[in-house]
């Protein structure tokens, strides 16, 4: 399996959405984005081998934080994650890292956050310390305020649902190698010859070139050159016109769309940068 690595300017985007049909694989995305975030090793991240991925597999390293429902004096679970934890953590955030570069927050069950607490995470998100991460983990994204959404991008897992349409997965194969290929010319072609789709196989193609650029981000499929941030802006991209797509917006604008706003890659097809 391919790693993940980051970029040259050494970053992460700073906030995702992990959004998974089970509480259990969000988190088990959400850790290895972290302990990728703090590995000291050499190559692609996490190298598990380091003593910063061996922290973070055994869930003790100090920068490195979860946050969670609370339980109340009774040891019961509490319904939601409150303002009150959110205000710590962004204190916390501000803090210098103990031992790593970076320090990440993994929020479980971010739908758990009341409308309030939500709101208070805003400007952490939109501006948050430089080197500080934010794992939004949730089985359902929608319940998350739309400017909580806009903050993040989005990363999906599809381990454990229905066996994917073959026929968009290789849709989204050649677009994301056309985009990485840098030529702008190509992909305009690449969009005209495939706008003619209906609406059901062009949300298929933009929901399979999502769980593509997960996959690439994630390090399960190579980077093809292109950079965290251009594959995080990609993701943006298909949100944004699946959204459309949901709404009736024609096929060609969607297409057009495709074609003229996405990031190029540096033409680096066949390497993982």
């Amino acid at each position: 399996m391919e790693e993940l690595r980051f970029s040259d300017a050494g970053r992460l985007y700073h906030a995702y959405i992990i959004s998974a049909a089970s509480r259990e694989e969000g988190l088990r995305r959400a850790r290895t984005l972290a302990a990728a975030a703090v590995c000291t090793g050499e190559g692609p991240v996490p190298c598990g081998k380091c003593r910063a991925c061996r922290k973070a597999e055994s869930g003790i390293h100090p920068d490195i934080t979860t946050i969670r429902r609370q339980t109340d004096d009774k040891g019961k679970q509490r319904r939601e994650i409150t303002v009150d934890q959110v205000c710590w953590m962004i204190g916390d955030a501000y803090v210098l890292p103990n031992e790593a570069a970076r320090k990440v927050y993994i929020i479980e069950e971010a739908e758990a956050m009341n409308p309030a607490a939500q709101n208070k995470a805003l400007k952490l998100l939109e501006e948050p310390p430089k080197g500080v991460i934010f794992l939004l983990c949730t089985v359902n994204p929608e319940k998350l305020l739309p400017t909580v959404r806009s903050r993040c991008a989005e990363l999906k897992c599809n381990e454990g649902m229905a066996e994917r349409d073959e026929e968009a997965d290789k849709l989204a194969a050649a677009y994301v190698k056309t985009v990485s290929g840098g030529d702008r010319a190509k992909l305009l072609r690449w969009c005209m010859e495939n706008e003619g789709m209906d609406n059901r196989s062009a949300l298929a193609f933009t929901d399979s070139t999502q769980t593509l650029l997960a996959d690439m981000l994630c390090g399960r499929k190579p980077r093809l050159g292109l950079t965290e941030e251009s594959i995080a802006e990609l993701i943006r991209l298909m949100e944004r016109c699946g959204s459309y797509l949901k709404a009736n917006t024609g096929i060609k604008h969607i297409f057009g769309l495709l074609a003229v706003d996405p990031p190029l890659g540096s033409g680096n097809r066949g390497k993982d940068s």
